[in-house]
């Protein structure tokens, strides 16, 4: 019985930080997983910049109102779940999701929660567990299910070497030759005939 763990942004949504970083006109906050694998070093840094502009949750909020999801997401996720059952993986906060995953059928997420002060600062955030995606596939397979995975960034790989079938997907020319053993693909179809093949033969 096989389960299927996505990452969301860079996969299905783009990056919320880099559009938030051209919106703000504040270029550091264009660093993501791709550029940095200590997940709560990089959001750390995050947050120390917005205190530094007096920037809060509300104007976060404004940008990703305005995002809209990857062309060709939306179909590839609801012919995916014809097929397998789904569930996006994310790095990301309740506090963003929301309004991207509505866009794209709702699919369940799991994700992390932000710490948000009376004045609309973002005071600190509780990850739902360190390495959450590595272990939520782990925990999915101690009940019985077999996994596969994709995402972009080095925050990916350990779910991805850790289910049965992984694939990188729009990923950097770094990560791609750090991982030649991982298929690496830039078309959802591609994606999805590849997960499909899995599923059937696997």
């Amino acid at each position: 019985m096989y389960i299927t763990c996505l990452d969301m942004e860079g996969v299905l949504v783009p990056e919320i930080w880099i559009a938030f970083s051209e919106k703000s006109g504040i270029p550091e906050l264009r660093r993501t997983t791709r550029d940095e694998p200590d997940y709560t070093k990089l959001m750390n840094w995050r947050l120390d910049i917005l205190r530094q502009h007096g920037l809060g949750l509300k104007e976060i909020q404004d940008t990703i109102a305005e995002i809209d999801i990857m062309d060709g997401a939306r179909e590839f996720l609801d012919e995916l779940r014809t097929f397998s059952q789904v569930i996006i993986l994310s790095d990301t906060f309740t506090q963003f999701a929301g309004p991207l995953v509505k866009k794209l059928g709702m699919p369940t997420i799991f994700c992390n929660e932000l710490e948000v002060a009376d004045d609309g600062s973002i005071s600190g955030f509780r990850l739902r567990c360190d390495d959450q995606k590595y272990r939520t596939v782990k925990a999915l397979q101690s009940i019985g299910f077999d996994t596969i995975a994709s995402g972009d960034s080095y925050n990916d790989l350990g779910m991805i070497k850790a289910s049965k079938a992984g694939y990188l997907f729009k990923s950097t020319d770094k990560i791609k030759a750090d991982n030649p053993d991982i298929p690496a693909f830039e078309e959802y179809y591609e994606l999805l005939e590849a997960i499909r093949k899995q599923i059937t033969e696997g």
